[in-house]
């Protein structure tokens, strides 16, 4: 990466926002390969999204901000501190995603379950992780619970998107409006 930055003309002028189509590129063609490769495909995409950790650690080195070193300490770190059942002696929670989410909430000071959630996350990935904040931060806001089958929800999703274009409705934007009315609700129960 040192001589890339220094000797190549494309990385040397390359951003953070300049890298992010390939992160998100990069990082779906690891799912990708989970759900549908094998493991030589893996290892290559881990490659490929393990480069743009590099680089967008270079570009903030070369700022001055932080190093690929401060990157790895830090999740070493946090790693530790969210896991005191391991490395601290601690009992082993009963619910470990909602400890993790607890020692999350109280090292950022956040006051709301949606804080923290990524905005550019799509529709449907946004709305799964507003409902598993809620559940797992225990706001009191009513949330179906129904069981349901992954196949069922796959085939219901795609049932519903075809409906909607058969009937003139963005369904992506749909998602997104029913989801502003539920982030409403878990802000409402909040307060």
């Amino acid at each position: 990466m040192d001589r890339l930055r220094a000797e190549c003309p494309w990385d040397a002028q390359q951003t953070h926002r300049s890298l992010l189509k390939h992160l998100i590129e990069e990082s779906a063609e690891v799912v990708d390969a989970v759900e549908t490769g094998d493991d030589d495909d893996l290892r290559e995409e881990l490659g490929d999204l393990l480069l743009q950790v590099y680089f967008h650690a270079r570009i903030a080195q070369d700022d001055g901000r932080f190093d690929l070193e401060d990157v790895a300490r830090g999740i070493a770190d946090k790693l530790v501190r969210r896991h005191p059942h391991v490395f601290d002696g601690a009992e082993v929670p009963d619910d470990m995603w909602r400890s993790w989410e607890e020692r999350k909430r109280a090292e950022k000071g956040r006051t709301s379950s949606l804080e923290g959630i990524a905005d550019s996350l799509s529709a449907l990935a946004r709305t799964q992780k507003v409902v598993s904040r809620a559940r797992s931060h225990r706001v009191a806001v009513e949330l179906p619970s129904e069981p349901v089958t992954a196949a069922e929800v796959g085939e219901g999703i795609a049932v519903l998107v075809a409906r909607a274009e058969a009937s003139g409705v963005d369904a992506d934007a749909a998602v997104r409006e029913a989801l502003r009315a539920l982030e409403a609700r878990v802000r409402d129960a909040e307060a």
